[in-house]
């Protein structure tokens, strides 16, 4: 219970404000705050599970491209012999083997450098230099990775700056390299069938 004053002029009893506690935090607040920060975790390691999980997808599908236009190439290559359909088999094949090139560059291990290191440690990375990528932090020596993970983790700003740059680069890496090649490695694909249904057809006439 709160402290109370006698208030002699009218005879009753009132309450004092204890202003020992003006300057806290109210535990409402807190508790936002506490709240906004798992919040922004949980947000940050769904998105990173998300592109994981895409980049997985990505060398599935271009797996299934390259066993499906494998096959297809093989099967094809009987059929060269035969006049009647030797022109769709070309165009067959030619789609199949345009369609394997790109699969391939899609499961190809790439070593991209997503910036640029200095010899300054953490104080002054370079444009889009992450700290957290094996590309740009195996460049620095194990003195200065020490630096700029001290850096990093000097603050909490710093460390989602570090993980929110990763998660742009790595859905960069798949936008212009994995999915690119993989939807041109389905057009030349689809193209490579429609072209071969067609040269039949002109063949048949």
């Amino acid at each position: 219970m709160g402290a109370c004053r006698v208030n002699t002029v009218v005879g009753r009893i009132e309450p004092v404000a204890d202003r020992s506690g003006s300057d806290r935090i109210p535990p409402a607040t807190a508790a936002f705050s506490a709240d906004l920060a798992s919040c922004n975790d949980q947000l940050i390691r769904q998105t990173r599970v998300y592109h994981v999980q895409l980049s997985m997808m990505a060398d599935s599908k271009a797996n299934m491209l390259l066993t499906i236009s494998s096959i297809l190439v093989t099967l094809s290559v009987t059929h060269l012999s035969d006049p009647r359909y030797r022109w769709p088999a070309l165009v067959l094949i030619a789609g199949c083997l345009v369609s394997v090139g790109f699969a391939a560059l899609t499961t190809m291990p790439k070593f991209f450098r997503a910036g640029k290191a200095t010899r300054f440690g953490a104080t002054q990375p370079g444009p889009g230099f992450n700290p957290l990528f094996f590309g740009d932090f195996t460049r620095l020596s194990y003195d200065e990775f020490l630096r700029t993970m001290e850096h990093t983790m000097s603050s909490a700003s710093n460390a989602y700056e570090a993980q929110l740059r990763e998660i742009y680069l790595l859905g960069s890496f798949l936008a212009r390299s994995k999915y690119r090649w993989l939807r041109l490695g389905y057009i030349s694909f689809m193209a490579g069938l429609v072209g071969s249904v067609l040269a039949w057809l002109l063949e048949a006439l």
